[in-house]
């Protein structure tokens, strides 16, 4: 570890500096011999990194999206060139150019607060070793020796010696308990980072092997933390334990506010969203009106968290606009569920279907309406001249025989009758 550490020296200056500074405000605050001015003092480091890193953290997110993305697109490959693996890797090439992603960018805050680490790490075994480091001199030396965390010197680690804790003014027993607290916390804050982007910021429809190498990772890294935590220095404890919280603050914020599409995150948020804006009638944030853009500008791709949320709006009265905006509307929304624009032409409402009584009703009112009218009815035959009217009254009179009835008549009484109309089928001779 002193030959890692000791290639990160160029850094060690500007970290043992920024320490100083640091010791310096708590030291007026607290003493400068004391446990909290140097403790505090690595605190306000990595928070100072951590902000300085934050450009990385959205990359890291955007190429973690990304690669998600290309997971389907990836499994496709691998599988139709599993036996040249040469035209495999370059096809992956191809396909990362061709998407502008990087798989390295998921490692960028990593890989960029490594350096940080182990500059630290060799200040503060320097300071065990009793070496001036950076721009510490021996007084600040010897300050940083007598500084104790809840009874633990600051270089001291799990694995040393009783002589050693002891010239350092603590007892093994203090040591061990204090690093061991730590490194649980350590290992604990790493897995819950870890396990909360696993269960709520992955697209659970898309089965792919970069979600079985994160749920691996789940378990690989809590373990290291454990494994190599025992022999990194208590203010190294100080240092990785404050980094596992930043970074898992920093996770949650971005779960809620930011989800990956199609994870229960975002259903969550999405939730929230249409309950605010219901609430509101509109969307009262920069946020709010990207998100709302964003899920209008994907049309039919939406998810079914997406397409519930443009239904909620629909069933409120609101309608999305392509630009972000909710408007209040009686109309049909501007954004239909699978994503078709829609010219704000008011909904069309199906006619209530009449029972039978009221549209026979409707019927016979309507009849009775077209004869006082003088109109003649459209399904009414009649054969006979029209110029002889008097000669149908008194057939009509006359005993009611059927060879008598002209043939308007006869179809005008079966119809008021409720029998069918047109020509009736003959009895037969034994039934007369």
């Amino acid at each position: 570890m002193d030959t890692i550490a000791s290639l990160f020296s160029f850094i060690t200056t500007p970290v043992s500096w920024v320490i100083v500074q640091f010791h310096k405000l708590y030291g007026a605050l607290f003493g400068p011999d004391t446990g909290w001015a140097w403790g505090l003092s690595i605190v306000s480091l990595v928070i100072l990194i951590r902000i300085c890193l934050i450009p990385l953290f959205v990359k890291q997110i955007k190429a973690t999206r990304a690669m998600q993305t290309l997971q389907p697109e990836m499994k496709k490959i691998q599988e139709r060139y599993k036996s040249d693996k040469q035209r495999q890797s370059e096809e992956m090439m191809k396909l990362y150019k061709e998407s502008g992603t990087n798989p390295l960018s998921s490692c960028l805050p990593i890989l960029a607060q490594s350096p940080f680490f182990f500059a630290l790490y060799h200040v503060l075994n320097g300071i065990a070793s009793n070496k001036k480091v950076g721009v510490i001199d021996q007084q600040l030396l010897d300050s940083a020796r007598d500084a104790h965390i809840f009874g633990a010197p600051l270089a001291v680690k799990f694995t040393d010696s009783a002589d050693k804790v002891a010239s350092l003014g603590a007892t093994l027993t203090d040591v061990r308990v204090v690093t061991a607290l730590m490194i649980i916390l350590m290992s604990a804050s790493q897995f819950f980072t870890q396990r909360q982007l696993m269960t709520k910021n992955v697209d659970t429809t898309v089965k792919t092997p970069f979600m079985q190498q994160q749920k691996m990772l789940m378990y690989v890294f809590p373990i290291m933390f454990a494994v190599f935590g025992i022999n990194f220095p208590v203010g190294v404890l100080v240092y990785w334990l404050t980094t596992n919280v930043w970074t898992m603050g920093q996770q949650m914020y971005v779960i809620r506010q930011n989800p990956t599409p199609g994870s229960k995150a975002q259903a969550a948020y999405l939730e929230r969203l249409q309950k605010h804006i219901t609430e509101h009638k509109k969307t009262r944030s920069r946020g709010q009106t990207r998100a709302v853009k964003a899920i209008v500008a994907k049309g039919r791709d939406r998810n079914e968290y997406e397409r519930k949320f443009i239904n909620g709006l629909n069933k409120a009265g609101l309608a999305a606009q392509a630009d972000g905006t909710v408007v209040v509307s009686d109309t049909v929304a501007t954004v239909t569920e699978d994503g078709t624009p829609t010219a704000g032409a008011p909904k069309r409402q199906q006619p209530k279907r009449q029972s039978k009584a009221k549209r026979q009703s409707a019927s016979t009112t309507g009849g009775a309406a077209k004869t006082d009218g003088g109109a003649k009815p459209s399904l009414t035959k009649s054969d006979g001249p029209a110029d002889k009217p008097e000669d149908a009254a008194p057939k009509a009179k006359s005993g009611g025989a059927t060879g008598g009835q002209q043939p308007g008549q006869g179809t005008r009484s079966k119809a008021k009758s409720g029998q069918r109309k047109g020509q009736q089928r003959p009895k037969h001779p034994s039934k007369k």
